[in-house]
């Protein structure tokens, strides 16, 4: 297998490391409830997405 021949410089490293940090998660606040909530899911308390009902939502008992 082929090895470097000569050692990375610290510029170099960081470099590529400077990309590998996490973004922040995506999220929107609930004109209704007001919570943050991710988009694009549908929200299993009320089975809404996009302003209309798409699932059936059991009542807890």
């Amino acid at each position: 297998m082929p090895n470097p021949k000569r050692r990375h410089s610290k510029s170099r490293t960081r470099q590529r490391r400077a990309h590998d940090a996490l973004p922040m998660p995506q999220f929107y606040l609930d004109k209704e409830t007001g919570e943050a909530k991710r988009p694009h899911r549908i929200d299993l308390e009320t089975g809404t997405y996009k302003g209309r009902q798409v699932i059936e939502v059991k009542d807890a008992e």
